[in-house]
């Protein structure tokens, strides 16, 4: 995500609106697709971003695309990405902390965390 110029404020904006029930498509398998304004641009010809969500406090961006670069992903990605998802939907507190150890996710912060 961070190669397309999206900021942490710019996911924490798309966060803030997909908890209200704002999202652009719902993919099926907790999986939806969420359009994000890169700095200084505007959503219309930003970036797509696909998202693990249960619309309650975790929020995963698992990929990201400008509309330039393709129109949408393909149903063998979007099952990949619905299984990813029901993945890491499934981590316990101890699996998260050990994710973001080694790297395996990345931790978007508000400014006010510790992490």
């Amino acid at each position: 995500m961070r190669k397309s110029g999206l900021s942490d404020p710019a996911l924490l904006d798309a966060v803030c609106e997909m908890a209200q029930g704002l999202i652009d498509a719902d993919l099926g398998g907790h999986v939806v697709k969420k359009r994000v304004a890169p700095s200084g641009q505007g959503k219309r010809g930003g970036a797509r971003t696909i998202v693990a969500t249960k619309m309650a406090d975790r929020w995963f961006f698992l990929f990201g695309f400008s509309k330039n670069e393709r129109a949408n992903i393909g149903k063998d990605e979007l099952k990949v990405l619905q299984e990813v998802a029901k993945d890491f939907l499934a981590f316990n507190e101890h699996q998260l902390t050990n994710a973001l150890a080694v790297g395996e996710i990345m931790e978007v912060c508000d400014g006010n965390s510790k992490t």
